[in-house]
């Protein structure tokens, strides 16, 4: 008698461990009213922010060549002079949102756009030069995904445009036990940090202010509850439970 209920205990323990390891199809599709998608009136505007510690890179061209040519500084003949000042033309944006510009001297570009930073530099320039083409980039635009993910990690956008569905891609998507409802963004705006959350499940997420990223946003994908319960298990649990089980039917068979 003490036998069998042990065994019937055991199974029992066995069920509980294995159901409540399972995960809902719901739990792990993504965009599961997608066709609402043509009826919502969709947020395409995106505009990157320039923002303290960025490192841009400048360049200005103009038909005349030489009418520029003081806002392009250039490496000397020498080798190694060119190796040495191989980040000629990038300027780092300081906490006040200022970049020191050839002949302009202190602009303020922070917190602005790239077509409103642009514009301004496009201002002081035509002191010197007409019809001026300024050429400008983010160099370090980089997005952070964490947590379930098949590759968590830092990836830099060369092109300073990104979803966050790209960014997961870039990651190898969340794996099987993360969290679609609830991954969150993180945000740093004039030294105060923000955050979003997301669901995955739902194709609003496309119209979130987070949908976009920004630089330096940081991705956090959280286990689902079904990893979260797993967690509380001993790595060898189930070793454990497959030599009860067998010391169990062993017994059970002498005893007969």
């Amino acid at each position: 008698m003490y036998l069998r209920f042990s065994y019937n205990y055991l199974l029992v323990v066995i069920l509980s461990f294995l159901f409540s390891s399972c995960i809902s199809k719901k739990e792990v599709l993504y965009f599961q009213d997608i066709e609402r998608l043509e009826s919502q009136s969709q947020n395409f505007n995106y505009n990157t922010i320039i923002r303290p510690n960025d490192l841009l890179s400048i360049t200005v061209s103009s038909q005349d060549p030489e009418s520029v040519a003081i806002f392009n500084p250039v490496a000397g003949a020498s080798g190694a002079l060119r190796t040495t000042n191989e980040r000629l033309g990038t300027y780092l944006v300081d906490r006040n949102g200022n970049i020191e510009f050839p002949y302009l001297g202190t602009i303020n570009i922070g917190n602005k756009t790239r077509i409103e930073a642009v514009s301004k530099l496009r201002e002081g320039i035509s002191q010197f030069a007409k019809e001026a083409v300024i050429n400008l980039r983010i160099l370090n635009f980089t997005v952070s995904v964490l947590g379930e993910v098949q590759r968590p990690g830092t990836f830099t956008v060369p092109d300073e445009r990104i979803t966050v569905l790209e960014a997961l891609g870039l990651a190898g998507d969340m794996t099987i036990f993360g969290e679609r409802k609830t991954v969150k963004v993180i945000r740093e705006e004039n030294g105060i940090k923000t955050y979003g959350e997301l669901d995955f499940t739902s194709i609003d997420v496309v119209n979130s202010p987070f949908y976009y990223l920004q630089q330096n946003d940081v991705i956090v994908v959280s286990p689902n509850n079904a990893q979260v319960q797993s967690g509380a298990f001993n790595r060898n649990s189930t070793i454990f439970i497959s030599i009860a089980g067998i010391i169990i039917s062993v017994l059970t068979i002498v005893t007969r």
